[in-house]
């Protein structure tokens, strides 16, 4: 394969570690070894497959293995990931999720073609999809008893605040009826076993519910789930009104903290251990016999270090550990202890970081009032 010549080589890489085109312009991954001689701008490997596809605007070189030549490498100069940026994200909405390196392949090359082949965020006051005051269609959603992925009718009202889903497409009644202000949304491709899996988890009856929807279409999905992060913005916007969008932007959907399989003994501690699914979501540790449970077993709250909550490697003397995960946690809570295992020294330490990084961080006047609806509840 034909090299670049020295000059133009050197050149390009010059461009490439200015601080602006040092780093993905579409997820932020570090070292973009991909451009786009069409949009001038430096990107990642798992990037570029989608600007390869993009209509029109899809020719990629890249910085290593492809030859250069002197016009090229000035056009890359004269444009790069700063420009682009001003251009193709000049009007982003606070709402619109704008993916990172670690988040799933849909919802970056929905933001990639957003972005340079919809033109979405390039002129002021555009009327985008997301925006709609009512959103309705067809997702397919795993049964709660089945383990079957049924075709479900969601509305998504932004007047009420509220997202609903009905068993048939002609009932009157849905089966549910989710406040924004107690939904969250995070897509979970690996988890689902579907490239466009979306979790959806909210509040009933004070308990976490999750339903688990995917799409076929990735921009049906993606669509979804910004017009979910829009209308909850402006439920926030009418119960803070003094706060910024900025400010707001932190309290709409996110990912989860962390999630894994651990090992986990009963609250009297003589139980065997048994394998549960662990989801850290903010403050709301919850544990699962399945990763796809409509309902966790159990929730414990993480408060604050001086209202006598901590974690801490190994477990207390005289529990049985038999066939049990060699590498011990427990959680100590003003109510009880609860006693993990992981399979790994890895996995016990990067599970006691997020812990502690909880427990260390002073609490909102919310999170007090969470942990005092989760002590009601037992």
């Amino acid at each position: 394969m034909t090299q670049m010549n020295e000059t133009p080589a050197r050149t390009l890489k010059e461009i490439r570690q200015k601080p602006c085109n040092s780093a993905c312009a579409d997820c932020g991954g570090p070292d973009p070894d991909w451009v786009s001689c069409s949009l001038g701008v430096f990107f990642c490997l798992n990037c570029s497959g989608v600007h390869r596809d993009l209509l029109e605007l899809g020719k990629v070189k890249s910085m290593v293995l492809s030859s250069w030549d002197n016009s090229e490498v000035q056009f890359m100069a004269d444009n790069g990931n700063e420009a682009a940026k001003a251009k193709y994200e000049a009007v982003v909405p606070a709402y619109y999720y704008k993916p990172t390196h670690t988040d799933c392949q849909v919802l970056k090359e929905q933001w990639i073609r957003a972005k340079y082949e919809r033109k979405e965020f390039t002129e002021p006051k555009k009327k985008l999809p997301y925006e709609e005051r009512t959103r309705e269609g067809f997702l397919m959603k795993l049964g709660r008893d089945n383990g079957e992925f049924l075709s479900r009718k969601f509305v998504l009202t932004e007047s009420e605040g509220t997202l609903k889903y009905y068993a048939k497409p002609d009932a009157k009644e849905p089966k549910a009826v989710i406040k924004v202000d107690a939904l969250n949304a995070s897509f979970q491709p690996e988890k689902i076993g579907k490239p466009n899996g979306l979790q959806i988890t909210y509040l009933k009856d004070c308990s976490t519910r999750n339903i688990f929807v995917y799409h076929e279409d990735g921009k049906e999905i993606v669509d979804w789930f910004n017009s979910i992060r829009a209308v909850q913005l402006q439920y926030l916007k009418v119960a803070f009104p003094g706060a910024s969008e900025e400010e707001l932007k932190p309290k709409l959907t996110r990912n989860f903290v962390k999630e894994g399989y651990v090992e986990k003994t009963g609250p009297k501690q003589k139980e065997g251990f048994k394998k549960r699914w662990l989801t850290l979501d903010q403050r709301r540790l919850m544990y699962f016999k399945d990763p796809l449970d409509a309902f966790a077993k159990g929730e414990v709250f993480l408060g604050h270090k001086d209202q006598g909550y901590s974690a801490a490697p190994g477990l207390p003397k005289g529990i049985n550990c038999n066939g049990a995960w060699d590498h011990g946690i427990t959680i100590v809570t003003p109510a009880r202890s609860f006693l993990f295992t992981c399979e790994s020294e890895s996995e016990q330490q990067d599970w006691l970081s997020h812990f502690n990084n909880v427990i260390n961080t002073p609490m909102t006047p919310q999170e007090y009032s969470m942990e005092a609806s989760l002590n009601r509840r037992r």
